[in-house]
């Protein structure tokens, strides 16, 4: 159901669509690019390449801003209740679809309250474990943790967060038991699991793909169905667990209410960013394939995930926040 804010930020949108001189002069000084997460993470050094190539794109400076803690929940209830001009806008992750399947009371409406810009990019994510480990597979994880339940841990991003449902999901369709271990994202799950601190990390290819390939932890299995590019030393898990698979996302999204004019051209731009060469070398290096949507497509999208993500949290018993 449409929250009152919603219902305002429609009238607002409304009432922008016949100003759209406007939006002409748009925009006038720098726009912020938040996100909910640690430096050096997956949604941080995505936005980073984004904003280079959006400052280039919209002739101002794109600034980013990370807001971290609850899964990205503070980041996104900070937009939503931010004025709709244009100037603060989100890099959402597939978090923002599984915090709306896991959380009973979020303090924003994560479809009504927000103006859905474009999708950037897709992912799947890796569960790796430190160097010295005894667990080599898939297979070794499995038979390890049906005889010691509970034993092994595991890092996300946050609870609530992809990777934390990833885990939970790839435990309850092994027939396992992980304890799971939050962090607040960046690089500090990364250190702690090469310290053999923790014993398992669910992530992007951002965060673990370097450290794979130069042999400093290993990669047990990645949640594509098929080998991923850039990383196809990492077996799919679907090889052991048949059926699993897991890609996420990262999308740009505005306050609800944001001017149509103004949307319509940060979609553009996002766009136009995501067939530069130079932008998508980067974004490949991280792990991400460049995928640009309509507003349209990327709001019926994120609602078909917030539906997905309720039947995995009712299927495999997690209790809802």
């Amino acid at each position: 159901m449409p929250t009152r804010r919603s219902v305002v930020a429609g009238l607002l949108a409304s009432a922008t669509c016949s100003q759209p001189l406007w939006a002409q002069d748009w925009p006038r000084k720098p726009i912020v690019l938040v996100h909910g997460f640690g430096a050096g993470g997956n949604a941080d050094s995505i936005a980073r390449v984004m904003a280079g190539e959006l400052s280039t794109a919209l002739g101002q400076q794109v600034v980013v801003e990370a807001k971290a803690g609850a899964g990205g929940n503070i980041a996104s209830e900070n937009v939503a209740r931010s004025e709709p001009d244009g100037y603060r806008i989100i890099m959402l992750t597939g978090g923002h679809a599984v915090s709306a399947a896991l959380y009973k009371n979020l303090r924003f409406n994560p479809v009504d309250d927000f103006a859905f810009v474009s999708l950037v990019a897709t992912f799947p994510f890796v569960i790796a474990t430190y160097l010295q480990s005894p667990i080599k597979s898939i297979g070794d994880l499995i038979a390890a943790a049906k005889k010691e339940p509970g034993k092994f841990t595991f890092s996300s991003v946050g609870v609530g967060s992809t990777q934390h449902l990833t885990g939970e999901l790839f435990a309850e369709m092994a027939g396992i038991k992980l304890t799971h271990v939050p962090y607040r994202g960046g690089m500090e799950p990364l250190s702690d699991l090469m310290g053999g601190r923790i014993d398992l990390m669910v992530d992007s290819i951002t965060v673990t793909g370097e450290a794979i390939r130069s042999g400093t932890i290993r990669g047990l299995g990645v949640t594509s169905r098929e080998p991923w590019p850039g990383l196809t030393q990492v077996t799919p898990i679907a090889a052991t667990l048949p059926g699993f698979e897991v890609r996420s996302w990262n999308g740009i999204a505005a306050p609800a209410g944001t001017p149509p004019d103004v949307v319509a051209r940060l979609n553009g731009a996002i766009a136009k960013a995501l067939q530069v060469p130079k932008v998508r070398e980067q974004l490949g290096f991280l792990g991400v394939q460049p995928e640009a949507t309509t507003p349209e497509a990327m709001r019926s999208f994120i609602a078909s995930e917030i539906t997905r993500w309720k039947g995995v949290v009712d299927k495999a018993g997690i209790q809802r926040i």
